[in-house]
C-alpha cells in the first residue's frame, strides 16, 4: 500500500469520519538521467546568471555592500579554475537566500516577492474536509477532474462504521460530496464519489481555471445536417459500443521502449585504473597555483627575450 499524504477526516451533517488519503495513480512513464559521453559522468544543473544578459529589475544592496570591507578573502579552487578557463558568459552562481520570485502584471511591471511574504499569507493546513453539497456525478464534466485519490477509513478508532454508512448512502443515492481542504499548502475544491469498495476523492479545477471552449466551436450552432446522417453516426457509435475495460488499453510505446532498453547491452563501468582519483582540495589548489607561477615566468621570459632581441 501506498504511504498517505494527508490524514483528517471528513465531516457531513453532525458525522466525523477519521480518514487517510492515499494517490489513486501511478505514473509509469520511463525518466532518464543525462550523461557526457565524452567522460561519462552525470549532468548537473546549477542556479547561474549569464553575464552578458541585463537586469530586470534595481537590484537589493546586500548587507556586504552597506560597508566597505578590506578583507581579502581566499580564493578557492574553482576561482582559480575560471581564471585560467579565461571569461564566461556566466556568473559564479547564485545562492538560496539571493533567489526571489518575480512576477508580470498585466500592466506589464515586475514585481518580486519572498518566501517570508508567502508564508505570512499561507492558508493553514486542514484537518477536515467539510461537504457543502451533494451533487449529481454526471453534472460533473470530466474536464473539471484534476488529480484521484483513494480515501480510507483510520483504524482502530471507530471509524469503519460512519465510513460504510457514508459509502453505502452515496452509492445509493448515485451522488458525490463537494468540498474544500488544504493539502500541503495548496487549497483545494474536490468531490468525494463512491466506488464500489471505498470512497474516492478527486481534486477539481476552480471552476475559472477551465477554458470555454466556445470560440473553437463558432458557426457550428446554425450548421445543418440531415435526419440520415445523423442517423448513420448513431448506427456507427451503437456498432462501436463496449462495455469500459482500463486493462485493454495499456501504453503500447512504453511497453515498446522497455523492451528496446532491456534489449541493449549495459554501458561499461568506468575503468577505475584509467579514472584519475579525485585529488584533496589542498592538491588541487596547489597545482593550479602552480600553473599560474609557471605561466607568469614563461610571460616574463618572453618579455626579456623581446628586449635583448631589440
Amino acid at each position: 500500500m501506498s504511504q498517505a499524504v494527508w490524514t483528517g477526516s471528513i465531516s457531513f451533517g453532525l458525522v466525523n469520519i477519521p480518514v487517510k488519503l492515499y494517490p489513486a495513480t501511478e505514473p509509469k512513464d520511463v525518466r532518464f538521467h543525462l550523461y557526457d559521453r565524452r567522460t561519462g559522468k552525470r549532468l548537473h544543473y546549477e542556479r547561474v546568471t549569464r553575464g552578458d544578459e541585463p537586469a530586470s529589475f534595481e537590484p537589493e544592496p546586500s548587507l556586504d555592500d552597506s560597508e566597505p570591507d578590506d578583507r581579502v578573502e581566499p580564493r578557492v579552487a574553482g576561482d582559480i579554475e575560471r581564471e585560467l578557463a579565461g571569461p564566461s558568459p556566466y556568473t559564479q552562481g547564485v545562492e538560496a537566500e539571493d533567489v526571489v520570485r518575480g512576477f508580470d502584471l498585466p500592466s506589464g511591471d515586475l514585481v518580486t516577492v519572498t518566501d517570508a511574504e508567502l508564508y505570512s499569507i499561507a492558508p493553514e493546513r486542514s484537518r477536515t474536509i467539510d461537504i457543502e453539497e451533494f451533487v449529481d456525478l454526471a453534472d460533473i464534466d470530466p474536464v473539471f477532474f484534476e488529480k484521484s485519490y483513494h480515501v480510507g477509513p483510520v483504524r482502530g478508532v471507530g471509524a469503519e462504521k460512519p465510513y460504510a454508512l457514508l459509502l453505502r448512502a452515496m452509492q445509493g443515492a448515485g451522488m458525490v460530496g463537494i468540498g474544500r481542504f488544504v493539502l500541503r499548502t495548496k487549497p483545494h475544491l474536490v468531490a468525494i464519489r463512491p466506488l464500489k469498495e471505498a470512497l474516492a476523492l478527486e481534486t477539481l479545477f476552480f471552476g475559472d481555471e477551465v477554458r470555454s471552449p466556445g470560440e473553437l466551436t463558432s458557426g457550428l450552432v446554425g450548421l445543418a445536417l440531415s435526419d440520415r446522417e445523423l442517423k448513420t453516426a448513431r448506427q456507427l457509435i451503437a456498432a462501436m459500443a463496449a462495455q469500459w475495460i482500463p486493462e485493454k488499453h495499456a501504453d503500447a510505446y512504453r511497453e515498446e521502449l522497455l523492451g528496446l532498453l532491456r534489449s541493449k547491452p549495459a554501458a561499461r563501468p568506468a575503468d577505475e585504473t584509467l579514472t584519475s582519483p579525485a585529488s584533496p582540495v589542498g592538491d588541487l589548489m596547489a597545482a593550479l597555483r602552480a600553473s599560474v607561477e609557471a605561466a607568469k615566468r614563461k610571460g616574463q621570459k618572453k618579455s626579456a627575450g623581446s628586449k635583448r632581441a631589440g
